[in-house]
C-alpha cells in the first residue's frame, strides 16, 4: 500500500511537472509581438534600410546635385533592387523604404510593374522617388496604393550637359531617378509602376 501511495505521488509530481511546462510554453508563444516584430521581419528591413543607404550614397556619387535635392525633400522614397520576374512582358518588382525629411524611416514598401524602366538585358535597378512637397508626401502616404503616372505624375530626372542635376523638372512634386551599375538610367519610364505597403 505504502508502495503503491509513493508511485501515485510520483506520477502526479511528472505529469504536474508536464502541466507546468505545457502551461510556459502556451505562455511564451502569447507574448509575441506579431509577424511584424518578429526576427526574420526584422532582419528584413535592416537589411533594406542598409541597402537603402548604399542606394543614396551611390545617386549622390553618381549624380552631382542629387544630394540637395534629396535633403529638399519632403519624403524620400527607395527601392535598391527592382528585379525583373521574367523576360520579354515581364513584370518587376522590389521592396523598399520611406524616409522623412529628418532621415527616419517612415514605412516600408513594395513596388510592382510591368518593366519601371527595365531595358533589354538589365536584371536589376534602383529607384529612387522624391516627394518635394508635404501634399505629395501626404498623398502618398494616404493612398490606398499608390501608382505613377496615374495618383501623380512623375518627372525623371536628368542630367545636364554640365554634368549636373537638370533642374528644369525639379519643381515638380515628384521627382524619380532610376540608376543601373552604369549610373543613371536615360529614357526610362516609371508609369504604372504601384506602390504598396510592404507586407510583414
Amino acid at each position: 500500500m505504502q508502495r503503491d501511495s509513493t508511485l501515485l505521488a510520483e506520477r502526479r509530481r511528472v505529469v504536474g511537472l508536464g502541466l507546468l511546462m505545457l502551461a510556459s510554453g502556451g505562455l511564451a508563444a502569447c507574448t509575441t509581438t506579431g509577424p511584424t516584430g518578429t526576427p526574420t521581419a526584422i532582419a528584413k528591413r535592416n537589411e533594406i534600410d542598409a541597402e537603402v543607404n548604399t542606394t543614396l550614397t551611390k545617386l549622390y556619387e553618381t549624380a552631382p546635385g542629387s544630394r540637395e535635392l534629396v535633403q529638399r525633400a519632403s519624403g524620400v522614397l527607395v527601392f535598391p533592387s527592382v528585379i525583373r520576374v521574367s523576360f520579354g512582358i515581364g513584370g518587376a518588382h522590389g521592396n523598399g523604404a520611406l524616409r522623412g525629411k529628418d532621415g527616419r524611416t517612415l514605412g516600408y514598401y513594395t513596388v510592382n510593374a510591368a518593366s519601371i524602366g527595365l531595358q533589354a538585358g538589365a536584371q536589376s535597378q534602383a529607384a529612387v522617388y522624391l516627394f518635394m512637397t508635404p501634399e505629395a508626401l501626404q498623398h502618398f502616404r494616404e493612398s490606398n496604393g499608390w501608382t505613377a503616372g496615374v495618383d501623380a505624375t512623375v518627372a525623371v530626372a536628368k542630367v545636364g550637359a554640365n554634368g549636373r542635376i537638370d533642374t528644369a523638372n525639379a519643381q515638380q512634386p515628384v521627382i524619380a531617378f532610376v540608376m543601373t551599375n552604369a549610373g543613371l538610367a536615360a529614357g526610362v519610364a516609371l508609369e504604372g509602376a504601384k506602390v504598396t505597403p510592404m507586407s510583414a
